[in-house]
């Protein structure tokens, strides 16, 4: 179920509507309701709006800051550096990386081989 269509869900149920109802009141099928709640159907924000309008609500869209764990100071840090310095650091990651994929399918490849009969 998408995040929509479990708020057109939500809202109907609170306000006692069935899917019908709610189909004849934003001029549309029953089966368009069904498939926006189940997320087989994503609806544009404006259908979204005219579907909560018909029962009584309006959207309203709120944003928060996420927390990643990312210290504002390291971000300044990271903006200071030259291209130079961050190619480096990204191919030094990246270095780091391979070497962990190489090692795995090592590992992976002696498990199965020290498996087999």
């Amino acid at each position: 179920m998408s995040a929509l269509g479990a708020v057109i869900r939500e809202v109907r149920r609170r306000r006692g509507l069935s899917q019908r109802s709610l189909a004849i009141r934003a001029g549309t099928q029953q089966a368009t309701i069904s498939r926006i709640e189940r997320g087989e159907e994503s609806p544009a924000y404006e259908r979204f709006e005219q579907l909560l309008l018909v029962m009584g609500e309006r959207p309203r869209l709120a944003t928060e800051p996420l927390d990643h764990g990312v210290n504002p100071s390291d971000l300044a840090d990271e903006r200071a550096r030259t291209p130079e310095e961050r190619l480096a650091m990204s191919l030094s990651w990246n270095r780091l990386a391979t070497e962990f994929a190489v090692a795995g399918a090592q590992a992976r490849a002696w498990s199965q081989h020290a498996a087999e009969p």
